[in-house]
């Protein structure tokens, strides 16, 4: 089985150690399919992604199509057969689908059929889940919708970050995928079919999302919000026509007399919000057109000025 050409689909840091893991169990990977390489950092300085950064270490070949659909031929090229993805962020089109013998598999982070789609760990989290699933599954035409032909539950934390989660998965999506693959290829696993009925689409974060609504979300729906958001793309408040952007996060549940997104006094080094059922503290911030800092550093300087101000 050794000699199966594989190609692998995957752009970001989870995908990457999926193809690590496939480089360290010696399947032959002859290429490598990524996003386009963009502007990172507020230089926008031009990198290459996860996948393409460590598929060029291992000196395979890695092509970045804007648009997979009419450039299907450099994948056709390949050989592949078997195709692997995971986090590609593109649609693969049918003539790709169909053309390795193995077919193509997924790997993907939620509990199918719920959170099909681009963000299912932000939207399991944000949905307040204690759990999330990793499945190894079969690609088809229907976004994320084949056979899931193995799959493992993993606990998550009620403080855990989208962040935080999505590096804990990571290993245990690369652990599955090898304990499975070998399977696979024998033909030993026959997969289980989803339930269309129970679907549920994760779709990707909008610019509009991103923003808390102290006046209208409640505790701890509020908290989770910021836990999918942060570290990307990042939570805010707006206060004054001004983003603050929440990058370190705990939820109090109390009883709060303050109106919902009232800037309390400091405490314990974070700046305090009140908000329906309790208290959002805040440790760490980015006040628009400004460095991150510390809540402490915020609250004696520029914060200072804002505490009894609300936050919309």
């Amino acid at each position: 089985m050794d000699s199966i050409r594989i190609v692998f689909f995957g752009t970001a840091e989870f995908a990457a150690a999926i193809l690590n893991r496939l480089y360290e169990d010696q399947y032959q990977i002859v290429g490598a399919v990524s996003q386009p390489d963009r502007p990172i950092g507020r230089k926008h300085v031009i990198e290459p992604t996860p996948v393409h950064a460590l598929a060029e270490a291992h000196g395979t070949p890695c092509i970045a199509p804007k648009n997979l659909k009419e450039e299907p031929e450099g994948v056709l090229d390949m050989k592949p057969d078997l195709i692997i993805t995971c986090a590609y962020g593109q649609f693969v089109p049918d003539v790709i689908l169909e053309a390795p013998r193995f077919g193509c598999l997924n790997i993907h982070p939620s509990a199918l059929p719920k959170y099909r789609g681009g963000a299912p760990i932000q939207r399991t989290i944000w949905n307040g889940d204690s759990s999330i699933d990793i499945c190894m599954m079969e690609m088809v035409h229907a976004m994320d919708a084949g056979r899931v032909f193995a799959r493992t539950c993993v606990p998550i934390d009620p403080d855990e970050t989208s962040g935080e989660l999505f590096r804990k998965l990571a290993p245990l999506a690369a652990d599955l995928l090898s304990e499975n693959l070998p399977k696979y290829l024998k033909g030993e696993l026959t997969g289980a079919a989803q339930e269309e009925s129970r679907k549920t689409i994760a779709r990707n974060i909008s610019r509009e999302e991103e923003q808390i609504w102290f006046q209208k979300e409640s505790m701890p729906s509020l908290y989770n919000h910021c836990r999918a958001l942060l570290e990307e793309p990042g939570p805010y408040g707006l206060i004054e026509d001004k983003r603050i952007k929440f990058l370190k996060v705990r939820m109090e549940q109390k009883e709060v007399s303050d109106a919902p997104g009232t800037i309390l006094a400091s405490q314990n080094h974070a700046m305090r919000i009140a908000c329906k059922g309790g208290i959002l503290n805040v440790f760490r911030l980015q006040m628009q057109g400004r460095n991150a800092m510390d809540a402490d550093a915020f609250m004696n300087g520029a914060g200072r000025n804002l505490i009894g101000r609300q936050f919309e």
